[in-house]
């Protein structure tokens, strides 16, 4: 599986930096099973998935793969869909969960 990280991602890991082995751990079980962990998104969000953190911290991610399947691909419009393959999971945003979705 193809792991991506978008820049606001990274950034807010940085700024958030407190809770990173959290956030580490959780990536890494979004990673053994991206759909079944995470919750799909509706509205602006979707095609993408929110898994918990913590209480009210979130991660926003894409699996390219389930995003094909519900054909969201054609809302979602990824930049470098054409080269991601079906295994192919996309780290979008994270933070708390009022801030995340003011994006």
């Amino acid at each position: 599986m193809e792991i991506k990280f978008e820049d606001a991602f990274l950034k807010a890991l940085k700024k958030y930096s407190s809770i990173k082995k959290l956030v580490k751990r959780k990536i890494d079980m979004i990673i053994e099973n991206p759909v079944a962990l995470g919750e799909p998104l509706k509205g602006n969000f979707q095609g993408f998935y929110s898994c918990p953190v913590k209480r009210s911290f979130i991660i926003i991610y894409l699996y390219c793969a389930s995003c094909r399947k519900k054909q969201d691909d054609t809302v979602v419009l990824c930049r470098d869909c054409a080269q991601s393959d079906d295994e192919t999971l996309k780290f979008i945003l994270l933070g708390p969960h009022d801030k995340v979705y003011e994006i």
